[in-house]
């Protein structure tokens, strides 16, 4: 029998830092919305089998006709709304889910995953159970000390930074979540620290890819404007 493949699309977000009465989500990237992107790579995927769309309260009529309707996205099963934190919106699209074997879950900041991303997400699921994506970090990084100085150094070649898709056997991300949740949630910033902490499960790094960025402030449009110009031209 086929494995059932979901992905969870994040749209819920307030976007403070783009200093924009749209949500960064919303705002369009020549002539399309930052969330048309992603979505539209989950579609196209012969990996993806449904989407759920996780966005606020307020934005799901414009969801559904502006986007979905508008784009043909028929692999959008339900759009829903999300909670007060990211690690809410994902349980509830977590709760959404309808006899799903691994879940995608992504922030529909990112536009610009790819099919391969997908393939290398979807092989390191099936191995370990529990993968993320990113990229090694091309700076250096310090850790700072409580009083602001420099308090270690980690070697570059361990630093990885973040990014989305995070991918998850369904269980095991939905049994975590669920544990999690009865506890302190404030420092939880990603799926893959609730796998850590509440499954003792280790979670494996995939290669994402550098032009996988998240746009959260104006300059972000900017270089996204380059890249899309640049796939476009490929």
């Amino acid at each position: 029998m086929k494995e059932k493949i979901t992905a969870i699309v994040l749209a819920a977000g307030q976007g403070k830092r783009m200093h924009s009465k749209v949500q960064k989500q919303f705002l369009e990237i020549q002539d399309h919305p930052v969330l048309y992107y992603s979505l539209r790579c989950f579609q196209d995927s012969l990996l993806i089998d449904d989407i759920i769309l996780v966005t606020g309260n307020d934005m799901i009529s414009y969801c559904k006709n502006e986007i979905v309707g508008r784009y043909s996205f028929t692999k959008v099963s339900i759009v829903i709304a999300g909670g007060k934190e990211r690690y809410d919106s994902v349980y509830q699209g977590l709760l959404a889910c309808a006899d799903t074997d691994y879940v995608f879950i992504h922030d529909g900041a990112r536009p610009f995953i790819t099919e391969e991303i997908l393939e290398r997400g979807l092989a390191g699921v099936r191995e370990t159970g529990a993968c993320v994506v990113g990229m090694p970090s091309k700076d250096t990084v310090k850790l700072s000390d409580e009083d602001g100085f420099v308090g270690m150094t980690p070697e570059r070649k361990q630093v990885w930074t973040i990014q989305t898709p995070q991918i998850f056997s369904y269980d095991l991300i939905r049994k975590a979540h669920e544990s999690i949740r009865k506890k302190d949630m404030s420092t939880i910033t990603d799926d893959a620290m609730v796998v850590e902490q509440e499954s003792g499960v280790k979670v494996r790094l995939v290669e994402g890819s550098y032009h996988n960025i998240k746009i959260t402030t104006p300059e972000d449009l900017d270089v996204a404007e380059v890249f899309l110009k640049k796939i476009k031209k490929m």
